[in-house]
């Protein structure tokens, strides 16, 4: 990944507000068989791609927490604890699907709605001076604040909801 791109808050909420409706309502279209059929990233049909959506979705309001500690003065700055999962975010990620194996499409959706409603308040809550802080995702993306919340919460989303509607097999 190059240049991410810098929305502001404004429009890193709208981007949120609209790229989550967009998703939760192509998701609902299809027939719930769909989430059955084809192979992705790591082997997972569409129903674990959902489960890894509403897995990980918690995790983008964790950012501006890493936000807010990289902008704290050194003093006050926490110490990190357990910062990288054990196995690092491949095996995090495949946890995160295996916890939801039993989980039907619509309560995945739910978690997922839930989720993206929590990213977007707590977006909405942060001060602006945050999303111009550099800071680096679990994943990998390195950037602004709010460059990282697009790339992940909005792009990254938006891939594998386009994964889910249009299987590869």
């Amino acid at each position: 990944m190059n240049q991410l791109a810098l929305p502001s808050k404004s429009e890193l909420v709208q981007q949120l507000r609209q790229g989550g409706a967009d998703a939760l309502n192509l998701l609902r279209a299809l027939d719930p068989a769909a989430f059955e059929e084809g192979r992705y990233e790591n082997g997972w049909n569409g129903r674990q791609i959902l489960a890894h959506l509403a897995s990980i979705e918690w995790t983008y309001q964790r950012l501006i927490d890493v936000a807010r500690s990289a902008s704290a003065p050194q003093e006050q700055k926490p110490q990190a604890e357990g910062r990288s999962p054990s196995g690092g975010v491949g095996d995090y990620n495949t946890r995160q699907v295996e916890k939801r194996a039993g989980a039907s499409v619509a309560e995945l959706l739910s978690e997922l709605e839930e989720n993206r409603a929590a990213t977007i308040a707590a977006v909405e809550a942060a001060d602006e001076s945050l999303f111009s802080v550099p800071i680096r995702s679990a994943g990998g993306a390195q950037g602004p604040l709010a460059a990282v919340l697009n790339y992940v919460a909005v792009q990254h989303v938006a891939m594998h909801v386009n994964d889910i509607a249009q299987p590869r097999v």
